[in-house]
């Protein structure tokens, strides 16, 4: 514990303020894992709700999905509530479309935040190497005659320490970013294929 502190007080402002943004981007991290750990279940729920919607079952249908709750169960259900009530195919596309970016962004809340850290935190450590370079040349300037290796070393020690704050903050949240970012698209493509293949059925059934 204590040699933490000692880092970030050698580390001087920037590496508390990239402290801080480790903190902020774990807790979302945290948050949007728990969130996002049941967008993609339900496929089962959804190939039984087809199945009985092809042997024209439609309350069936409906009844399979009613616990759903990943996003591809919601808007399959929708679209066999709106098929149900007869709109038109034209219409309930723009209903589903509306209501699928919903659905998206809702997923996609706080993933920009972790690519906004994931983007700043090295450039953050870079500016904090930069000023303490400055720093380091500038008191071995100061010291003239006295000056030594040792000095510098210091100085260029603690300046390198925000280099490696500043990545050791933004690798997890560009990971982090990354692997949420794709499971959101896939729970996206998932609802998509479900109501692709409800309409295929429903085309099929026609008279």
């Amino acid at each position: 514990m204590r040699g933490a502190l000692d880092l970030l007080h050698d580390g001087g402002p920037i590496v508390w303020l990239l402290a801080g943004l480790s903190l902020f981007s774990l807790a979302l991290i945290v948050v949007k894992v728990a969130a996002l750990r049941g967008v993609l279940s339900g496929a089962a729920r959804r190939a039984r709700a087809l199945e009985l919607w092809a042997g024209r079952d439609r309350a069936g249908a409906r009844a399979a999905l009613a616990e759903g709750s990943a996003p591809a169960d919601r808007l399959l259900a929708q679209a066999m509530a709106g098929l149900d009530l007869g709109t038109q195919r034209k219409l309930l596309n723009e209903d589903l479309e509306w209501r699928g970016n919903a659905e998206l962004a809702e997923m996609s809340t706080g993933l920009r935040a972790l690519e906004l850290i994931a983007m700043v935190s090295p450039l953050l450590g870079l500016l904090g190497t930069v000023l303490g370079m400055i720093e380091a040349f500038r008191e071995l300037a100061l010291a003239e005659g006295s000056a030594n290796a040792a000095l510098l070393a210091a100085g260029i020690w603690q300046a390198l320490l925000t280099t490696a704050a500043g990545l050791i903050v933004a690798i997890p949240a560009a990971l982090a970013a990354g692997l949420l970012g794709a499971r959101v698209e896939r729970a996206g493509q998932q609802a998509e294929a479900a109501v692709g293949r409800l309409y295929a059925i429903e085309d099929r059934l026609e008279p």
